[in-house]
């Protein structure tokens, strides 16, 4: 199967695993009812679930409820394991402003149940991301505004520097677990304000004044 691609300006990157965090912002660890974990949280999609700009957010016949989830994403650039904080940003490529579309109803009898939440995340489509902007354009990654519209209302709007973990520190986790790769993503959480999208929605996201994304919503044929 061919990966799909991103550009780093001069060259082309293939999308390895997206590695997802859940619960990094405090608020929206409370409006999920939930608690902030003292270790990062993780949960994987398939690189399968990649869309781009433009592209279109697709309603599986399965699922009668998706909600937006709007994140910084960090575009790893060279592999590693065991990953010590003061090198972790070496290992870095760039930034990209995500969404992390979730299925809420088939998650939310997954977690009654105990199971995994891979069919809530990982439907195609279901991770739209804008274009990688190299770390050296940006001066501070922890103090970016997130925001995202939904047919031109806004639905959440944070700022970075309200995530719980560092960068350094959720590399340096993720990489004690799993190998990093050129070509990964990790998606870092997002923040409070997550709701509901339907058929025919426009979402705009945007990271600061770097990067941003438009995508609509269809339903399954």
């Amino acid at each position: 199967m061919t990966n799909y691609i991103f550009r780093n300006y001069s060259e082309q990157v293939c999308i390895g695993k997206i590695i997802c965090l859940a619960r990094t912002y405090q608020k929206h660890a409370q409006e999920m009812k939930t608690t902030v974990p003292e270790d990062p949280l993780l949960f994987l999609k398939p690189e399968s679930s990649v869309i781009f700009n433009n592209e279109s957010i697709i309603i599986p016949k399965m699922s009668s409820c998706l909600h937006h989830e709007v994140e910084l994403g960090i575009a790893i650039g060279k592999d590693g394991k065991n990953i010590t904080q003061d090198k972790s940003m070496s290992h870095v490529l760039g930034y990209l402003v995500a969404l992390d579309i979730t299925a809420r109803d088939i998650q939310s009898v997954a977690k009654k149940n105990g199971w995994p939440w891979s069919i809530a995340k990982g439907f195609d489509t279901f991770s739209p991301i804008s274009d990688v902007v190299l770390k050296d354009v940006v001066s501070n990654p922890l103090d970016l505004d997130l925001e995202l519209k939904v047919n031109g209302v806004v639905k959440q709007q944070s700022n970075t520097k309200y995530m719980i973990f560092s960068i350094e520190r959720i590399i340096e986790f993720i990489s004690t677990v799993m190998t990093l790769r050129r070509g990964d993503l990790i998606l870092t959480g997002t923040p409070e304000g997550v709701g509901e999208i339907v058929e025919g929605d426009v979402i705009e996201a945007g990271l600061g004044d770097i990067c941003c994304l438009k995508v609509d919503v269809k339903k399954e044929k």
